[in-house]
């Protein structure tokens, strides 16, 4: 992918702008971010072996509706916090051109972090949920591709509490996270 996002830098909002700027799902948002704690030593070490790098930027494609967005983007924050990675929000609605390239099989889904050189090459993208969770809505739209089918929505509402019941009630689901971000992040 050749994106650059050079010209998106500076539009967005700063993590504590974002979190100040909730009109919903504030609370769970915070609950989640203050729950965040490092289970690795190996990844947070990694991450902070990324501190001082000039080189990296993200750009985090969100919305507080989202209840993914509130589950994951407290992850993205502490993670990159760790690295000293700058980090801006784009409120999904507001930037669907950039949102249109970072479709996810086919659609739009949030959050998208979106890693950057400093010259706005994009390096790789992380998103909208760790793997073992995202396997469950991959089914879903493989085995129901006619969203008119009349048990679509019956269909759509069984995928959904199966991912919730993935994310289980703890931060377990927050170590994924962090994974597959140091594996995205080793690459370059």
């Amino acid at each position: 992918m050749s994106t650059n996002v050079a010209d998106k830098w500076g539009t967005g909002l700063k993590p504590q702008q974002f979190i100040d700027s909730m009109s919903r799902n504030q609370e769970d948002f915070l609950n989640w971010y203050n729950q965040f704690t490092w289970t690795d030593s190996g990844a947070e070490a990694f991450f902070a072996s990324l501190a001082g790098r000039t080189n990296l930027r993200c750009l985090i494609l969100a919305a507080d509706w989202c209840g993914d967005v509130v589950r994951n983007v407290p992850v993205l924050f502490r993670a990159l916090e760790k690295a000293e990675i700058p980090v801006e929000v784009l409120i999904m609605e507001q930037h669907l051109d950039l949102m249109d390239q970072f479709l996810t099989m086919g659609g739009r889904a949030i959050p998208i972090a979106i890693f950057a050189d400093e010259k706005g090459n994009v390096r790789g993208h992380w998103g909208p949920r760790p793997r073992h969770i995202q396997e469950v809505m991959v089914a879903f739209k493989q085995a129901n591709p006619d969203r008119e089918a009349p048990d679509y929505q019956e269909k759509l509402q069984a995928a959904r509490a199966e991912m919730l019941a993935r994310y289980g009630d703890g931060t377990q689901y927050q170590t994924a996270i962090v994974t597959e971000l140091r594996d995205l992040l080793s690459t370059f």
